[in-house]
């Protein structure tokens, strides 16, 4: 069996704090990893760029950029973006890690979903999608294998380290994305923006209700250019019987104009909701409790169109880039004649695409537009007719206009006097006209004024102010650090702008700063207070150790502020952590009476415990301890000191050396273990021991033994 060779990358620390534990998935410009950040003691899901973009020094220029941007957007339907760096020629991502599954693994498993599944999936992941659009960022790659669904059946929206800022400008001639799901002015090399996202929305909702994509060819460009020379069918095709107003929803979302599309998720969101309520039951159980899942070869081709690192993934990340892979140079035998798309087996005619304006970064409808049910013709019941577009509209009421000024017959000769008075009366209307179009935007609600400035106001005051100057108002409540609640932040426009006084001005109330609820600390470790306070994006505070007799040491046994308090970001909670029981030294009982000992041990808040066994000893009296253990120290309340108790010296029986050589009798006796004592009477001249005592007793061991000498 062909064994996959071991990932060299496993196993290793990434710049010194990232220990990579397994590969997770391998995509056309990345692979991700399982990896535990030693600094915190976390799970993360590490991305590591393939070689080819990790040396492109302007690409990881751009990356730096979004995953900064993508870093400072915080939802519960977007996957966190944690770090971002380079360790050598390694080029890397940090991300929150989900264990769970993804969207696509539930559509290769169950096919197509009742309605009320796909929308509640979709209301996740448009709310996600909203939130990065009102930040700024625009995703590029949506589709199914970027849904993250977590074992606790949280949502979220993933990757958006490739997110491009809408404020920043994109090169047209680079494309990001999956070719299944991609959107036409991408296609087009125009650039892409919020509704971009909202078109592979519009796909993604319809393989989830079909179980298939709309969009189906051999080779990768035929489905990029089905997306630009076709008409999204409405799902209702594939099941009849499907609710229109699902239809409605998913026609707006593909719309090949982006002007006609919802102008960004939060848009999208306002009508996916109102679709909700609005459905009945049986409508949104229509198929349960499941509709067979159409085989694989329903999806399209995924493979990127030109070159592209080889991934596993299912439908892997398309990279065009550079002048080779622009757009405009296809080969001619590739892409279809003009105005034409590729069809697939069969797919539907493809009508000729409707112009899409270059660089537009405007979504927002015309006023009183509903993006979601438009009038239309419905004599077709079958299948609407598509919308024209903004440009067939201006060209036909421009051929309706000249026709209307075109006369049909020649006007015979009128009265000249009767012409006169006509003029007059024209010259008069006019005139009127005139004086009212000069009051209106001279004095009148035509007229430009200053706006004033409102900062810090109270909203009422502020209404005043604008009111003078002849302007309404409109509030809107915002998070702001700085400024106090109720009071207002700013004004839209700035102040001392001039606009017409019909034109309202947007007061930005302040709602007081962001606050996060202090998360319960006490009873775990420090290490676990660090990483919830981080999570919690409060700050460490003041750590103070002290002694506690039923606490191991390293657990937090107080917090201040206390769990549950309402905090602004960064704010410092200080902990008070247990530093384990308090020492004792341990005393030194060796030669007190055991009794003693035992008392001054007890006293110390320690446990004494006597040996059986006694032991003679020639320098501690009986009774008294002879040893400890331990002997010195310190030990916690409680525990326990062992001790030795003395009998005494041993007793031996001292023989006689009288009338024997004194060098012998020395020897002996200290060879018995007692101490002599010599006294020579004449010097000792002859060395024999005359005298001894004591002499023939039992004397204790090591007693002084005196010999006489003569």
């Amino acid at each position: 069996m062909h064994q996959q060779p071991a990932d060299p990358l496993v196993g290793t620390l990434v710049d010194r704090r990232y220990q990579v534990l397994s590969r997770v998935a391998r995509g056309g410009m990345s692979t991700v990893y399982l990896a535990t950040d030693t600094r915190l003691d976390r799970s993360v899901a590490l991305k590591v760029l393939h070689p080819h973009l990790a040396t492109d020094s302007g690409f990881l220029q751009r990356l730096s950029g979004e995953a900064k941007a993508a870093a400072r957007l915080s939802h519960p339907h977007v996957v966190g973006m944690l770090d971002q760096g380079n360790d050598g020629g390694l080029a890397y991502l940090v991300m929150e890690y989900l264990p769970g599954h993804t969207l696509r693994d539930v559509l290769n498993e169950r096919g197509a979903l009742p309605p009320r599944l796909a929308l509640a999936y979709l209301d996740a992941i448009v709310e996600g999608l909203g939130a990065a659009h009102a930040a700024g960022l625009v995703h590029r790659d949506v589709k199914p294998e970027n849904v993250l669904i977590a074992d606790d059946g949280r949502i979220k929206i993933g990757d958006f380290g490739l997110a491009r800022a809408v404020t920043t400008t994109t090169n047209t001639a680079t494309l990001i994305g999956t070719v299944a799901y991609i959107s036409p002015e991408l296609v087009n090399g125009q650039p892409a923006d919020a509704r971009s996202d909202i078109y592979s929305v519009g796909i993604m909702f319809y393989e989830m209700l079909t179980g298939r994509q709309p969009f189906r060819g051999d080779l990768p460009i035929q489905v990029a250019m089905q997306h630009v020379g076709s008409t999204v069918p409405p799902p209702s095709e594939e099941l009849p019987g499907l609710s229109t107003e699902l239809d409605e929803l998913v026609r707006c979302c593909t719309e090949r104009d982006p002007e006609a599309r919802p102008a960004d998720g939060n848009a999208l969101l306002e009508d996916l909701r109102h679709i909700r309520t609005t459905l009945s039951n049986a409508q949104l159980d229509f198929g349960s409790p499941g509709i067979a899942a159409l085989p694989a070869s329903g999806h399209a081709p995924t493979e990127p169109i030109g070159r592209v690192a080889a991934g596993n993934g299912a439908h892997p990340t398309v990279v065009l880039g550079g002048r080779a892979n622009a757009t405009s140079v296809l080969p001619g035998s590739v892409l279809p004649a003009a105005g034409q798309g590729v069809p697939a087996a069969g797919a539907r005619p493809v009508r000729p695409p409707s112009s899409v304006p270059a660089g537009s970064a405007s979504g927002a409808p015309a006023p009183g537009r509903n993006l979601l049910f438009p009038p239309e013709d419905t004599a077709d019941l079958e299948r609407p007719a598509p919308r024209p577009s903004k440009r067939e509209n201006r060209e036909a009421l421009k051929a309706r206009s000249k026709a209307a000024a075109t006369p049909s017959q020649a006007l015979r000769r009128g009265n000249p006097r009767r012409r006169g008075l006509l003029w007059v009366a024209v010259l008069l209307v006019l005139a009127l006209l005139a004086a009212a179009a000069g009051w209106f935007f001279g004095l009148g609600p035509g007229a430009l004024a200053t706006v004033p400035d409102v900062h810090n106001r109270t909203v009422a005051e502020a209404q005043a102010l604008l009111a003078d100057q002849g302007f309404s108002s409109t509030t809107e409540d915002v998070f702001d650090e700085s400024v106090l609640q109720g009071l207002v932040v700013r004004s839209d426009p700035e102040p001392r702008t001039q606009q017409r006084r019909f034109q309202p001005v947007t007061l930005l109330v302040s709602k007081g700063p962001v606050l996060y609820a202090v998360p319960r600390l006490a009873g775990g470790t420090l290490a676990a207070a660090k990483s919830a306070l981080n999570a919690a994006k409060l700050a460490l505070g003041s750590v103070t150790e002290q002694y506690d007799e039923d606490t191991d040491a390293g657990t937090v046994l107080a917090q201040d502020p206390a769990a549950g308090a309402q905090k602004r970001e960064s704010t410092p909670v200080n902990l008070v952590v247990s530093k384990g029981p308090t020492p004792i030294p341990v005393p030194a009982v060796v030669g007190k009476p055991k009794d003693q000992a035992v008392q001054a041990l007890t006293a110390a808040g320690l446990k004494a415990e006597v040996e059986d066994d006694e032991v003679f000893d020639r320098t501690v009296p009986a009774g008294s301890v002879v040893a400890q253990d331990p002997s010195n120290g310190t030990l916690t309340r409680g525990q326990t000191v062992r001790l030795t108790i003395s009998k005494g010296p041993r007793m031996v029986r001292v023989p006689s050396y009288i009338g024997k050589q004194v060098q012998s009798a020395v020897h002996d006796l200290e060879q018995a273990g007692f101490q002599v004592k010599v006294n020579n009477i004449l010097g000792g001249f002859f060395g024999t021991v005359r005298d001894q005592n004591p002499v023939n007793q039992d004397v204790p061991e090591g007693s002084v033994i005196t010999l006489t000498v003569v």
